[in-house]
């Protein structure tokens, strides 16, 4: 939860009036208090009545994908995944940190998995519930602009090169994390013979190793449970082609949420779509659930129209399809911005249309968060409130959580209005 101001919270136990069963039963009503509270906090030109999961008239797709969620709390299943695509709001991670732990929050999960992309590597930010380090020379492609694109990409959308003869990469999960710690990774890569991919900790860890050149990653397998990885890269050939990473996905074998959030600092609706590995790269995580918050970018593109980017939408969701068949899709409206920090955009409200209209296309449902923030020109009173940067286009780490917090109330209500599970008080 967001609280901006300290809340003091007094209770006076008086035993032959007020008897709590359990400590459970007590957290439970200072989680509600503090969600009244939190709502009454929360600035007067946004719209927390519009903070609600909107269906197509077909809802079939998201019953299933609740369904999903009660057999994992039921001990019927031992993972639900879900998939994030986005631009730099998601790669910033804060909005992604919000819903994983919301999610894992749903039965007190803490297995499942995460994907993360050392971005040190390749010089930009990375996602605050886990660090990355690297040694080396390394270029970066991405999928988001055509001067760094490159053959190969995957479902990230990014990827970290070299031909450097001694390189290395890691990353540490922190506390905000969950899970925390995990007993298996995949890492994407290409399968270069001129390259060894291997692990600085080969003398300390057990582990099983196995290559998937087809399915284009390694996986290693660990005895114990540990929280970092330093991975080594070593050039044996110096006439070889580079040496590619596209991600790795971080998982532990216990019951839990898997949640994959794939944001690339500028990519549009379009984006994805140039990443040749990412049907074969995505089947190793087959969502059952895809949250999109793709089109800051699109609509910064003067030649933006409602129909080009609803035909971007539509081609990758056909992609999606060819991976998961039954997956639900979460259409996230397109935050509103400014142009070059000066001008307002209008172009929000088409693509906020063209979600309502993927949704009913594709049997999926819209988070409206252009009418929760507040509509045209409610960026700027985002900025005035300390919320979102100078641009006038991104959140700050308290304004990305709010959205994040309301946006999986949002979910959780919903979910639980349709869920076979009776809630126990």
């Amino acid at each position: 939860m967001i609280i901006d101001k300290k809340v003091n919270i007094f209770i006076t136990f008086k035993t032959s009036l007020v008897s709590f069963r359990s400590l459970k039963s007590l957290l439970s009503l200072l989680l509600i208090f503090c969600s009244i509270t939190v709502e009454a906090q929360l600035p007067s030109f946004m719209n927390p009545g519009q903070s609600k999961i909107v269906f197509a008239k077909d809802s079939s797709k998201f019953m299933d994908f609740y369904k999903k969620i009660d057999d994992l709390r039921k001990g019927k299943k031992d993972r639900v995944y879900i998939a994030h695509f986005g631009g730099s709001h998601i790669q910033a991670g804060f909005w992604p940190e919000v819903l994983m732990n919301g999610f894992q929050s749903e039965g007190n999960f803490t297995g499942g998995g995460v994907f993360v992309f050392p971005f040190k590597m390749v010089k930009s930010n990375t996602p605050s519930f886990y660090r990355s380090f690297s040694y080396g020379k390394w270029k970066r492609c991405r999928c988001a602009i055509s001067k760094e694109m490159c053959d190969g990409l995957g479902m990230s959308g990014m990827a970290a090169i070299t031909n450097d003869s001694l390189t290395t990469f890691g990353f540490k999960l922190l506390e905000t994390s969950n899970p925390k710690t995990f007993n298996s990774v995949k890492v994407y890569h290409n399968f270069n013979m001129s390259f060894e991919l291997g692990l600085n900790h080969e003398s300390t860890l057990k582990f099983e190793r196995r290559d998937y050149k087809k399915k284009g990653y390694t996986e290693f397998i660990f005895e114990t449970e540990i929280d970092s990885l330093n991975f080594v890269v070593i050039k044996k050939d110096s006439l070889a082609r580079d040496f590619m990473m596209k991600g790795i996905s971080v998982e532990n074998s216990k019951p839990g949420f898997y949640y994959a959030s794939m944001g690339v600092n500028g990519a549009s609706s379009s984006s994805f779509l140039r990443c040749t590995e990412f049907v074969n790269e995505l089947k190793s995580i087959p969502p059952d659930l895809v949250i999109f918050t793709l089109g800051v970018n699109d609509t910064h593109d003067v030649n933006f129209s409602k129909e080009r980017f609803i035909s971007h939408y539509d081609s990758l969701v056909t992609q999606i399809k060819k991976v998961s068949p039954d997956c639900a899709f979460l259409f996230v409206s397109t935050t509103d911005n400014y142009m070059n920090r000066k001008t307002s955009n209008k172009r929000p409200i088409k693509a906020q249309e063209a979600a309502y209209e993927l949704m009913e296309k594709h049997k999926g449902a819209v988070y409206d968060l252009y009418a929760v923030m507040g509509g045209y020109k409610s960026i700027y009173k985002w900025y005035k409130a300390g919320l979102a940067a100078k641009d006038k286009v991104h959140f700050n780490s308290k304004g990305y959580k709010i959205i994040g917090n309301l946006m999986f109330e949002a979910i959780d209500r919903s979910y639980k209005n349709n869920s076979k599970i009776k809630e126990t008080k």
